[in-house]
């Protein structure tokens, strides 16, 4: 089980507004998508954080690695972290709802502890934590609905692929701890997003043509938010959060970035999920919070106490 830290009002004030944020990533990248490709749409995002985190790690006066092999694994990294779930993700918001990508964004927990069992002799899959991903499973199944694995349209294909950029991230997390451990939060995230840029930048020229800079001022602002704020900013804040609350309190991140994504899509784009959607989230949620497990301890605390 995570162990639990205490939240400070510092902590939960950061962990909201990384929630806010990264809720508010979904409407950025689908209004920009309006105007720009998928790739080029992740081409945008990882070489701008890439360019600010750098600066960040230049003022604050962090070593750049030499070794080849992080340098191979900072790309492998951005492959699996950047490359892989955020074409997936865009490609999946052109054809299904923003709040529904948030919903199905949130099972990379679920696969997180699953990818972590096969590779990790410390992290079996234990009853509890069997439970809780059967449950998320579940959730997930049913916030696509039977319909997505009887026929595949485009919209059933767009849920498909953000479950798929799902479980990039849940092996991303695997290479991290194999091949990133003792490196600074700052410049593994900044060379993450290098591997990154290496890789989608030809992809993007080759399959969607130069970059395009003559751009409607919407377009931009999408940009500039999911880049430079969604990607570089929450890197740090992320990072922030966790010397803080600790890996379990970040869970709650998970839980609240949905919602914000639904309402958020809702309001902007006058977004209507079916009613499924919400059920399979609540279901998903039941899935995480069976995951985390600190809420049956507390309850098993309570029936034990005299």
């Amino acid at each position: 089980m995570i162990k639990q830290q205490t939240m400070s009002a510092r902590a939960w004030i950061e962990l909201c507004l990384l929630s806010l944020i990264w809720g508010a990533s979904f409407l950025s990248i689908r209004i920009a998508l309006d105007e720009i490709g998928p790739l080029t749409a992740v081409a945008h995002r990882t070489v701008w954080a890439m360019l600010v985190l750098w600066i960040v790690v230049y003022f604050k006066g962090f070593a750049v690695p030499r070794d080849p092999r992080v340098w191979f694994a900072f790309l492998i990294m951005g492959l699996l972290n950047n490359v892989i779930p955020f074409s997936l993700m865009a490609w999946g918001q052109l054809h299904i709802e923003t709040g529904l990508a948030s919903i199905l964004n949130a099972a990379t927990a679920v696969f997180g502890v699953l990818a972590a069992s096969m590779f990790f002799s410390d992290e079996k899959l234990t009853l509890r934590r069997g439970i809780g991903v059967t449950v998320g499973f579940f959730g997930v199944a049913t916030a696509i609905g039977l319909d997505a694995f009887l026929s595949f349209d485009l919209r059933s294909l767009g849920q498909l692929a953000v479950i798929g950029g799902t479980i990039s991230y849940a092996l991303a997390g695997v290479w991290a701890k194999k091949r990133l451990v003792g490196l600074s939060p700052h410049v593994a995230a900044a060379g993450m997003l290098t591997g990154s840029s290496v890789i989608i930048l030809p992809l993007a020229l080759i399959y969607e043509g130069p970059i395009r800079f003559d751009l409607q001022p919407v377009t931009w602002a999408a940009i500039g938010y999911y880049a430079l704020i969604a990607t570089a900013l929450a890197y740090l804040l992320y990072y922030r959060v966790l010397k803080m609350a600790g890996a379990g309190n970040l869970m709650l991140c998970t839980l609240l970035v949905a919602p914000v994504a639904i309402i958020l899509g809702a309001i902007v784009l006058g977004e209507e999920l079916p009613i499924r959607s919400y059920f399979g989230f609540a279901i998903l949620a039941a899935g995480l919070i069976i995951l985390d497990g600190r809420l049956l301890q507390r309850r098993k605390d309570r029936t034990s106490c005299p």
